[in-house]
């Protein structure tokens, strides 16, 4: 559904985009994480031809993403991070102005979704608060039969009962194997509730895109007492963290558990911020 392949993009300020690649797959949620700052926006980008790639390869449905640009866009639902409306339309009169932009487009969804998500169509855009307006997104992203969703930052700045109205929302929509959702966030406790499989860039590069399952069994935080550590433990983590009274580090090969005396230390699967911090702190 969605293939990079060594996508690459310099800017002048310094920043690059460094030969990544990656694949979501039809029928999967995949999460897109990273620190601020990243890259996770300009790959959004580059994706959706807002931005001139280098280099690489960018394959969506199986179609270029530039040769292909008109036919592939009218198959995407795209929701942005900020609103793009018109802020003096109301949520009626934006829907018509989208509307004829997509050959697929069906109304009676649209009205399903704005009853579902509890909005009123002519409230006018800038009545609506942010979690009213990602809600009123993603409404027009669904209303034209999308196969894919692309989704920027979709929970950002928004209170928790609105993030998680959000998240039931993509798991429902992931129930028709037919769609994928490419997710994007700096909140990782949203994607392991409903993420198959994650994504994670920092600083232009990819560290790894693997199934929330491969991520679980690959990787454990250790913590243990001061006197635990010597140079040889010490670096068999990918990063860690120490103090007065012990120390907490992540173990990327489990195979080196067996180096640690289970009496001495606590051994737990990490979160993916846990992930995010450690493996941070080294690239």
């Amino acid at each position: 559904m969605l293939e990079i392949k060594e996508l690459s993009k310099k800017f002048k300020e310094g920043f690059s985009i460094n030969s990544i690649s990656f694949n979501l797959e039809q029928g999967y949620i995949m999460g897109f994480i990273g620190p601020n700052g990243a890259g996770k926006t300009t790959v959004i980008k580059l994706i959706m031809n807002l931005l001139k790639k280098d280099s690489g390869e960018i394959k969506i449905f199986d179609l270029d993403h530039i040769e292909h640009e008109r036919e592939i866009k009218n198959r995407i639902g795209f929701v942005y991070d900020e609103s793009h409306f018109y802020e003096d339309f109301t949520m009626r009169q934006m829907k018509s102005m989208i509307q004829p932009f997509y050959t697929k487009w069906d109304n009676t969804t649209f009205e399903k979704y704005m009853n579902e998500f509890q909005l009123n169509p002519d409230l006018k855009i800038k009545k609506l608060s942010k979690g009213m307006k990602m809600k009123f997104s993603l409404a027009l992203a669904l209303s034209h039969n999308a196969e894919l969703i692309i989704m920027d930052e979709p929970t950002s700045g928004l209170d928790p009962v609105f993030r998680r109205e959000i998240l039931d929302i993509l798991y429902n929509i992931i129930q028709d194997e037919k769609v994928g959702i490419f997710f994007s966030t700096h909140i990782t406790t949203d994607l392991e509730q409903i993420a198959d499989y994650v994504t994670y860039i920092n600083d232009g590069n990819i560290i790894f895109s693997l199934s929330m399952d491969e991520i679980m069994e690959k990787y454990r935080i250790i913590k243990g007492g001061p006197d635990l550590l010597d140079e040889n433990l010490r670096k068999l983590f990918l990063g860690i963290r120490e103090t007065k009274v012990g120390f907490e580090g992540l173990l990327e090969d489990i195979e080196n558990l067996r180096l640690f005396g289970k009496e001495d230390v606590l051994i737990e699967k990490p979160s993916l911020e846990d992930i995010m911090y450690y493996t941070k702190k080294v690239n």
